[in-house]
């Protein structure tokens, strides 16, 4: 199989080595099923101009929207994703942007883009921050031009965390009450990030897994459909494509990330990528010497625990001590069993004396 330079309605991939609104001009009306990509963010990386801010965010997308509204299939789905463009000064959610524009841009066309879902992908490594919480998350934006056409459940199915479990009622009570295949896999997917140890690392400094991709090409489209993506970076739309049988559509302005795309596309046709697998991520064992914690931040955390570790050590120590000091029915002041108790007692106490005044 060949990756071909230039668009033919024949061959299987082509990857376009240039800016993608030249490639747009190739393209067909209506000849791609699915674009799933993550454009800049216009925040001075690598691969960016310096001075590109939200307003060069904003303006790149209205240039481009007319064309992959009209290269896109009706029913076919649009799948952006973007994270947020962080300044000193603050942190905008660029999916609101793209949103705003989406829906703005095609309000008045035949059909319409329609947000069917805002997924949140969720990741556990990252930059850690020391001015506001640390990111662990960015999203993906699921449109459809118009009526949804493909949704293959099934295909994207993952574990249960009660498989097991059955109905206690109705007319299937007493069996299995989950799907066989496995559960919907909700609008919030936990998937590893690609830091410096993971297994598809490549020089792209934001670079997501396959397993991204790959997941909605199997939901959002048929084998053999065409998958475009015009910010292809590394290649793995691209590779995620090839892996699951779909035609591939892609343009990089980088020369050497289009080599490395070229590079990771050509292994995944050969089938010799490395990839992490689609699954639940694995949980540290906290016998190793990783997971445990060291005697050093143990110290350090005895010394510096935090206001409202110190606050509830205080409130236990006070209770403690109300528990030593105080009758055992103390304990329960504010009940009504102690307001019970402290009445019988009460009586009881009435009665003693009565007796013992007839004695």
């Amino acid at each position: 199989m060949k990756i071909y330079k230039h668009y033919n309605d024949k061959f299987q991939n082509v990857l376009y080595n240039g800016d993608c609104q030249k490639f747009f001009r190739e393209l067909p009306d209506e000849s791609v099923d699915l674009i799933i990509t993550s454009p800049p963010y216009c925040m001075g990386k690598a691969y960016e101009n310096p001075t590109d801010d939200i307003e060069t965010f904003k303006k790149q997308h209205i240039k481009i929207f007319q064309d992959i509204y009209r290269i896109l299939k009706p029913g076919g789905s649009i799948c952006w994703q973007v994270g947020y463009h962080v300044s000193e000064s603050c942190v905008i959610p660029l999916d609101f942007i793209v949103y705003d524009l989406f829906t703005t841009l095609s309000q008045d066309k035949t059909f319409p883009l329609i947000l069917r879902n805002r997924i949140i992908w969720t990741f556990g490594h990252g930059l850690n921050s020391v001015k506001r919480f640390s990111g662990r998350h960015e999203t993906i934006l699921w449109f459809t031009k118009g009526k949804q056409k493909t949704f293959n459940l099934d295909s994207v199915r993952i574990p249960q965390k009660y498989p097991g479990k059955k109905s206690y009622r109705g007319p299937h009570k007493g069996e299995f009450s989950g799907n066989p295949l496995g559960k919907n896999p909700s609008d919030v997917w936990d998937i590893p990030n690609v830091k410096a140890n993971h297994i598809e690392k490549t020089n792209h400094p934001c670079q997501y897994p396959v397993a991204l991709p790959q997941r909605l090409i199997r939901a959002l489209s048929e084998e053999q459909a065409v998958v475009l993506d015009p910010f292809m970076g590394s290649g793995t739309t691209g590779a995620a494509a090839v892996i699951e049988n779909r035609r591939f559509l892609g343009a990089e302005i980088n020369k050497e990330y289009y080599k490395i795309a070229i590079d990771r596309i050509s292994k995944a046709m050969e089938g010799t990528l490395k990839i992490r697998e689609d699954k639940p991520v694995i949980k540290p064992n906290l016998n190793s010497a990783v997971a445990k914690l060291p005697k050093e931040f143990k110290a350090a955390r005895e010394v510096e625990c935090p206001i409202q570790e110190k606050e509830s050590q205080c409130q236990k120590s006070k209770s403690k001590s109300r528990q030593k000091k105080e009758p055992i029915g103390f304990l329960r002041t504010k009940s009504r069993n102690y307001l019970f108790q402290q009445d019988f007692n009460r009586l009881n106490l009435k009665i003693i004396i009565l007796i013992l005044a007839y004695a």
